[in-house]
């Protein structure tokens, strides 16, 4: 199976993407929401964390998400360390998902693509690119979050011209009708590409 991943910084619009991929009939794998499942869902998982993190990683309710937040948070170490036990069942999960899709190619949707280094886990790597200034106004919107808290999630994620460079295809979302024209060509291009592979 053909794979494509889809990245993009807060507020591009990568989930806008994939969406109107999926209206073509695309199979999306959300690598976010699937970790927050393994998280609380993998026996396998579980343990890991665990034995990494200590029991209080886990309640009653299940996984703490605030107290694992308070131990990788601004700490290098411990996010690699949280990184190195998820990425990998995250990948595992989604190579087994892919082989039981049909159609042309499949699409990784995934934020952290380039940062988490599994550029390599796919055929092609598509980035969405949005200006800052929309970037953050959706953003905002979307989360309640503020101007200054968005724009300092921008500034700790890598530049869209370093994603783009990295990228296979780059596509641009400003304007909602523009970007179906566009996706519709990158799903003919990306669909030419897994027949050709």
């Amino acid at each position: 199976m053909y794979k494509v991943a889809i990245t993009g910084g807060i507020g591009s619009g990568k989930s806008v993407v994939c969406s109107i991929l999926e209206e073509f009939g695309v199979a999306v794998y959300n690598s976010d929401l699937r970790a927050k499942e393994l998280m609380s869902c993998s026996d396998a998982l579980r343990q890991q964390l665990m034995e990494r993190f200590g029991a209080e990683v886990y309640t009653s309710e299940g996984l703490n998400r605030a107290y694992l937040a308070e131990r990788v948070f601004g700490n290098a170490e411990e996010l690699a360390a949280l990184n190195a036990i998820v990425h990998p069942a995250v990948m595992a999960d989604f190579d087994a998902w892919a082989e039981a899709q049909e159609g042309g190619y499949v699409v990784l949707e995934s934020a952290i693509l380039f940062e988490a280094k599994l550029e390599n886990r796919v055929d092609a790597v598509v980035s969405v690119m949005t200006p800052e200034a929309l970037r953050v106004e959706r953003a905002m919107a979307r989360d309640g979050a503020s101007r200054e808290q968005v724009e300092a999630r921008i500034r700790a994620q890598m530049s869209d011209d370093e994603r783009s460079d990295r990228s296979k295809y780059a596509i641009v979302n400003i304007d909602l009708d523009e970007l179906r024209e566009d996706v519709e060509q990158l799903h003919r291009r990306l669909s030419y590409d897994s027949r050709s592979k």
